[in-house]
């Protein structure tokens, strides 16, 4: 991670001006702008549309260069106080060499997404050095739970503290996939880092690919077949990127396919094979990623995992 930290971009206060963008792949349904616009609205800021948001070419929302400028614009522009993304999919790696991440560290202002968004969140952190936010695109449903922890990261310049879990009704059988599981227990600081783990293992060998020494990572991922997972997982353990971590915070990995022709194994033992012998604390089931109900995440920000309690603490402001 460094010895420098990243520096924390303005909170977002009422009023602000919020360029709604898709650097990756297109809108799905006639709504969703109508939708990303009303939310903006509904939290306090000025919805700014970007001039190819509605865009369709091929799997992606406009060609590279269409989509790249739409990004570089709202990065660029003094107006924006914040760039929010409408949908991952997939296309932020074709364009990641080319962001103006130069205009950001001038002027730093939060990036929020998830999913395909990741690979621009890292190269926030690690070529503009600036802190930016894995949290809800902005054309989905955002839930009271995901609102205050959206509210809690991006709008109160001080420590967001303890993240709270998903509420559970009393004397309601919590369903497996809705619980934390403690793999090691124990207790972690360090750097929060970390989104889709097909992305973070695609930026291997880039310059994006960030330092995790000291790091709390985590991680989520969508539609994986399980033997998928483990392989991603094998190219970092072979890279040497898990060497050095602090401590992993598992999130969902929704619509998991666990078995193909030649069966699988679990989840659980995955998991263990990878990070078992690092000797850290490691907890899955945390509501991040593909879910309705998540956290708003800052990459970058110093961070306390208990593994045992399954609680992650945000130790230090994300915004000013």
């Amino acid at each position: 991670m460094g010895s420098k930290s990243p520096a924390r971009p303005p909170r977002l206060a009422a009023g602000a001006r919020i360029a709604l963008l898709a650097p990756a792949g297109p809108l799905l349904e006639g709504d969703d702008l109508t939708r990303a616009e009303a939310l903006c609205r509904a939290l306090g800021y000025e919805p700014v549309l970007s001039p190819g948001a509605g865009r369709h070419y091929g799997y992606l929302a406009g060609t590279d260069q269409e989509r790249l400028g739409d990004l570089n614009a709202a990065l660029g522009d003094a107006s924006i106080d914040g760039v929010w993304c409408m949908r991952g999919g997939y296309g932020s790696t074709r364009i990641l060499d080319q962001v103006d991440f130069e205009a950001l560290a001038h002027r730093p202002k939060p990036l929020v997404g998830f999913s395909d968004i990741t690979a621009l969140l890292i190269g926030a952190v690690v070529r503009a050095g600036v802190v930016a936010f894995h949290g809800p695109v902005a054309r989905a449903a955002m839930p009271p739970f995901s609102r205050e922890h959206f509210e809690r990261v991006l709008v109160r310049p001080e420590p967001a503290g303890r993240l709270g879990r998903l509420p559970q009704p009393p004397n309601v059988l919590i369903p497996r996939e809705n619980r934390i599981v403690t793999l090691a227990g124990g207790t972690a600081e360090g750097p929060l880092f970390g989104g889709n783990l097909s992305l973070i293992q695609c930026l291997l060998g880039t310059p994006f690919f960030p330092d995790l020494d000291g790091a709390i990572l985590f991680l989520e991922d969508v539609g994986e077949e399980i033997y998928r997972v483990d392989r991603m997982l094998a190219h970092l353990r072979a890279a040497g990127a898990l060497d050095r971590l602090a401590g992993v915070a598992v999130g969902r990995f929704t619509d998991l396919q666990r078995r193909g022709a030649d069966g699988a194994l679990g989840f659980d033992e995955v998991l263990q094979t990878y990070f078992g012998p690092l000797g850290i604390p490691v907890a899955h089931g945390f509501p991040v990623g593909h879910i309705d109900d998540q956290w708003t995440l800052p990459l970058g920000v110093r961070a306390r995992l208990d593994a045992d309690a399954g609680e992650l603490e945000l130790l230090e402001a994300a915004v000013v």
